[in-house]
């Protein structure tokens, strides 16, 4: 297919800079791929459009207070760098941006430095020179990683905002937005209502976010982004199936993970490893049932992906209807729900 085949409606007045709270208040637009009905809901309406025995599976990755600015040295230029993922011994895969060279260092504070290691077209590294461990000095000075398209500085609230009720695994740079929605108070009632919860972990990197820039779309190569399935979600997915019952992916990070780790339709595998898992129109998946997803940017993996379950016309269909009801967009904006 070409890049062109996933531009879609979209409105820059409508991407959300915060969250509606409480946050399963935001709207949720329900697609019936079957019929090629939307129907428009609340996420709190969930309990309701699910069935007793139905499984959401969510990722339970933490976002990593990852952006800290610092200052370039000798020339006390300001910069700021994301801290993407630990190599080991002090070395840091990371993103900057602007002009850096190899040797070029970056001092945080008076006793915590970073200098580059590497700067190419493959990535950049550093070498961090601390008192304190880099988790700390993320804890102490780090930022929460935006996405662009928020055009606001982060605040103190955006480390609650950005983060989802489950997040317990510490490695992303980017939330699993569609588990942001969530709130105790819809946990206790998907329980009454028999709908079980289960967990993955995927660690969001760069390779969520790499730009598509091949026309065609099966020339882009997915980043590899480091998962972890554990042997009691794989039984609870294995029972779910076995019982006649939807497993629903809670966004696209999630569907990425179970499909990655499918063995035959309706099972899997508990493993942990890393997935560079690119899913496009035409895939065969073999253990989503349904999708609950936020609205992506046009031209995109993750808009890909989604394009994939619900269907090319049927995502564009759905996308007009959200800009023409207002629906707020990406990060901190509303949902859809694929049946």
């Amino acid at each position: 297919m070409q890049l062109s085949d996933f531009d879609v409606p979209f409105d820059p007045a409508l991407v959300a800079s915060q969250p509606v709270i409480p946050r399963d208040r935001a709207r949720l637009l329900v697609l019936d791929h079957r019929t090629d009905r939307l129907v428009h809901h609340h996420v709190s309406d969930l309990p309701q459009l699910l069935a007793p025995g139905d499984l959401l599976v969510v990722n339970d990755t933490k976002v990593l207070a990852a952006r800290v600015s610092g200052t370039k040295r000798p020339s006390g230029k300001p910069a700021e760098i994301l801290f993407v993922r630990d190599l080991g011994d002090g070395v840091w895969e990371v993103m900057v941006k602007g002009t850096f060279h190899v040797g070029q260092v970056i001092e945080f504070d008076g006793q915590s430095r970073a200098t580059i290691l590497k700067r190419d077209a493959t990535g950049t590294q550093v070498k961090v020179e601390s008192p304190v461990s880099v988790a700390q000095l993320l804890r102490t000075r780090g930022a929460m990683p935006l996405p662009p398209y928020i055009k606001r500085a982060s605040t103190p609230e955006d480390h609650c905002w950005y983060q989802t009720l489950f997040a317990k695994n510490e490695g992303a740079i980017a939330a699993p937005t569609a588990g942001l929605h969530f709130t105790a108070e819809l946990l206790s009632r998907l329980d009454v209502s028999a709908i079980r919860v289960s967990t993955v972990t995927l660690h969001i990197g760069p390779g969520t976010f790499k730009p598509v820039v091949t026309e065609r779309i099966e020339d882009h190569l997915m980043g590899e982004e480091a998962f972890d399935v554990s042997a009691n979600t794989a039984e609870a997915i294995i029972q779910t199936k076995q019982a006649g019952r939807k497993v629903v992916a809670v966004g696209t990070t999630v569907v990425r993970v179970l499909e990655t780790v499918a063995r035959e339709k309706g099972h899997v595998v508990p493993m942990s490893g890393e997935s560079r898992l690119f899913i496009t129109p035409g895939f065969q998946f073999k253990v989503v049932d349904a999708l609950m997803t936020n609205f992506h940017l046009p031209r995109t993996t993750l808009l890909m992906l989604v394009s994939a379950f619900a269907g090319v016309e049927l995502v564009r269909k759905a996308y007009e209807e959200a800009v023409r009801e207002r629906y707020r967009f990406y990060s901190y904006g509303d949902a859809m729900l694929v049946l």
